[in-house]
């Protein structure tokens, strides 16, 4: 059973402006179409206007946060009915506006300094992963277990120290995608086809949940004398 773990250091890191980042090799796997007509089959995300998906297109704050509410179904959620937040570069007007109130309001997501969203600014995949483990659930791994989950990581040393048990989590979930050496790329931007594999490992793992079992009727007992 997995249980929550909303913990401070990942509360400050969403708040705070991205560090220009250092170049980093990109993951060579290729994203399997399939997982790509999953998760447009589910809405999640969806083709251009072109009809094209463009996996190699970097994901954007706006994009995730719209993703995050379909996946999850945040619009459902208790908090969606407070007041809307004051948020200076989101105006009604922006096309994710409902969105990013819906993942601001339910913690799934955090502004900057100043109410600010950048709703255009790019997401590295650690930020992406982490963002996700948040609506799916942190695993409240002990430290141990965490760096034995990443230890098989070439490059678990690069990342964050804010991110490594969230990425711990969808790890043992299957959900990342990584490169032929088992690359994890935390600080690499975070791609279109990235999110859709995690979204449609994620898919998958809900289609293999067991279905509630029906109870059995129990025919009415015989009165008592």
């Amino acid at each position: 059973m997995r249980q929550l773990s909303i913990t401070l250091s990942l509360v400050a890191i969403l708040q705070l402006p991205v560090i220009a980042q250092s170049p980093v090799p990109a993951t060579s796997s290729a994203i399997p179409y399939d997982s790509i007509q999953k998760v447009v089959a589910t809405k999640w995300m969806t083709n251009f206007s072109d009809g094209k998906f463009y996996p190699e297109r970097l994901l954007t704050r706006a994009e995730l946060a719209s993703i995050m509410v379909k996946a999850f179904r945040l619009d459902k959620r208790q908090a969606v009915s407070k007041e809307n937040l004051v948020i200076p570069d989101v105006t009604p007007t922006n096309w994710a506006f409902n969105d990013i109130q819906i993942v601001l309001k339910t913690d799934i997501m955090k502004g900057y300094r100043g109410n600010m969203f950048f709703p255009n600014q790019r997401v590295t995949r650690a930020e992406a992963f982490a963002i996700f483990a948040q609506a799916y659930g942190i695993f409240q791994f002990p430290d141990d277990t965490v760096n034995e989950t990443l230890a098989s990581s070439p490059d678990q040393a690069s990342i964050p120290a804010w991110a490594r048990k969230a990425i711990a989590t969808v790890v043992t979930e299957g959900f990342i995608n990584t490169d032929a050496q088992g690359n994890i790329a935390p600080l690499r931007p975070m791609t279109r086809g990235d999110m859709a594999y995690l979204l449609s490992k994620y898919l998958q793992r809900q289609q293999q949940q067991p279905e509630t079992p029906e109870v059995p009727s129990i025919p009415n007992s015989p009165e008592s004398p």
